[in-house]
């Protein structure tokens, strides 16, 4: 009965109504995307890498080692000796490492000094291998695989020839031109900084050195690729490694002997606490975003109630020909809440639907241009409850026009008794 006597009513003031209900599902909308993309964002970075027990490094602050071994971004205070890394990798707890080496870059990406283990044990999302959309991993020693960040935003194909320069930067004049790399690989995108970075191997790092000291190329001794003796290849020093280990339960103590190695000093961290931290670091960022859509949410909801007190006026008649056919002023109470129930399910209908279509169109276009993998949208516990709180609000809000009604039909009752 409220139901369809509160939608013929809507009916007759269809214009004003359906802005309210735009606004309502406007502001829907943009509550659920960004509580939405705040949560696969929160996953995406919770799952930049998988599967890795410990990250180690040399004796720095847990965050920056993260941040230079995972995601590129700033320096190693200090590199870890090669010998000391031959020693914790032999240890019988470990299965498995992944040796990193930071320091040279490609046209402001950066370059890193690896082995084939990083192609066959590094793990990203939900413990998902790396694989390659073109080529293969690297098998000669001026060979190079790259992220597909990389290859789409250089443009590059596979057999493309590569200059590495020195150091970090966009733009470098030390370059290592003298012995370019050919790439052979091209990474799949993960949507993590995987797809940024350039791979060679740990001796195709030294080899490119030789003729360097102190972070200048030394005149008159360059080397030719065909002269290079193996031996002169082996690493003096890494800038981190990963480490896989046989047994879960063993983890705290490897961590533990690392962090008092005593040859130098070390730090051994978690990578899913360490992520954790990084991101509750961000949380004023996520929070600021949630409480923009809510205020723009209480403005469309407050605007529909100004709405449909605005209309109580117009619809005195209306009123007064409910309450002579016997209407109370609870059941007109009752109809205007009705209708502003109405508006907001319509306009939560409305927003789900858009927001489940907008995702699934935007999906590529996200993962490609800023590395963020959303999800289809679904409806969940969380989602629910904001849809409760959406929905009890707008009852609330529309407890202005409805007690205007109720005291203007009941005014007209007295009215018609005296």
């Amino acid at each position: 009965m409220f139901v369809n006597v509160a939608w013929h009513s809507l009916l007759n003031r269809k214009y004003s109504v359906l802005l309210a209900l735009i606004s309502v599902a406007i502001s829907t909308f943009v509550l659920l995307g960004v509580e939405h993309i705040r949560h696969e964002a929160k996953e995406s970075f919770s799952n930049t890498v998988s599967g890795v027990d410990l990250i180690v490094g040399a004796r720095t602050g847990p965050l920056n080692l993260l941040l230079y071994s995972v995601f590129r971004m700033g320096n190693a205070t200090n590199n870890i000796a090669w010998e000391s890394y031959r020693e914790l990798a032999a240890d019988a707890k470990v299965a498995w490492t992944i040796p990193i080496s930071l320091g040279d870059s490609h046209r402001g990406y950066r370059v890193m000094g690896t082995t084939q283990d990083y192609f066959a044990h590094f793990r990203f999302g939900q413990n998902t291998p790396l694989t390659f959309a073109e080529g293969r991993p690297s098998a000669q020693l001026f060979d190079v695989v790259i992220g597909a960040e990389v290859a789409r935003k250089l443009d590059y194909r596979l057999h493309d020839h590569i200059i590495l320069a020195h150091g970090l930067g966009q733009a470098s004049f030390s370059l290592h031109d003298d012995k370019p790399f050919q790439i052979v690989g091209i990474l799949r995108a993960t949507g993590t900084p995987v797809d940024q970075a350039l791979y060679v191997s740990l001796q195709g790092m030294e080899a490119i050195h030789l003729n360097w000291k102190d972070g200048v190329k030394i005149p008159g001794r360059q080397m030719a690729a065909h002269a290079l003796e193996a031996d002169k290849l082996t690493p003096k020093s890494i800038t981190a490694f990963m480490v896989g280990l046989k047994s879960k339960m063993a983890t705290f103590h490897v961590q533990r002997q690392i962090n008092h190695y005593q040859r130098e000093p070390l730090l051994a961290i978690l990578p899913g606490i360490a992520l954790t931290e990084l991101w509750q670091m961000m949380s004023v960022m996520e929070n600021t975003l949630r409480l923009i859509s809510i205020l723009v949410l209480f403005s469309s909801l407050l605007g529909l109630s100004t709405m449909l007190l605005s209309s109580i006026r117009e619809r005195q008649r209306e009123i007064a020909v409910m309450r002579a056919i016997g209407a109370s002023p609870l059941f007109i109470f009752l109809v205007i809440q009705t209708e502003a129930l109405l508006i907001s399910l319509s306009g939560i209908i409305i927003a789900i639907c858009a927001l489940a279509a907008g995702i699934l169109f935007t999906q590529a276009l996200l993962a490609e241009n800023y590395g963020v993998f959303i999800s289809h949208f679904s409806m969940n516990s969380q989602i629910l409850g904001i849809l409760g709180i959406i929905i009890a609000s707008t009852l609330v809000l529309a407890l202005i026009p409805s007690l205007s009604a109720y005291r203007m039909s009941l005014h007209q009752g007295l009215a018609a008794r005296s």
